[in-house]
């Protein structure tokens, strides 16, 4: 398995409307690229960290190099309206292979 990890800063006010349109975005995503879906966090800093999960680097760079295009205008308007300037479309913090996976299914999400 591969991740990569990105990271936003979004405009005060906008959180609900960017965690919206980026379910959206990684609704398809997955559908489109093939990619196992993504977790949403809030850092301390306020920043929004996406940790997506790809079946290989393969798979990714695929994506990636198509820039994950997807067929939702309104949700990729959303989300990049929903951006702070200095977070378009967003800062890639690092790409890793998983060597080791101890996550479990979540109750509630079975």
């Amino acid at each position: 398995m591969y991740v990569a990890v990105y990271a936003w800063r979004v405009k005060p006010g906008k959180e609900a409307q960017f965690r919206e349109a980026w379910r959206r975005g990684t609704r398809a995503i997955t559908q489109l690229y093939g990619s196992f879906g993504s977790r949403l966090h809030q850092a301390e800093d306020g920043r929004f960290i996406g940790y997506a999960e790809w079946p290989d680097e393969e798979t990714w760079r695929k994506a990636f190099d198509a820039k994950m295009v997807y067929d939702d205008p309104e949700a990729r308007a959303a989300f990049m309206d929903a951006l702070e300037d200095d977070s378009r479309p967003g800062e890639m913090i690092g790409n890793m292979l998983v060597t080791d996976d101890l996550l479990t299914t979540h109750p509630t999400r079975g």
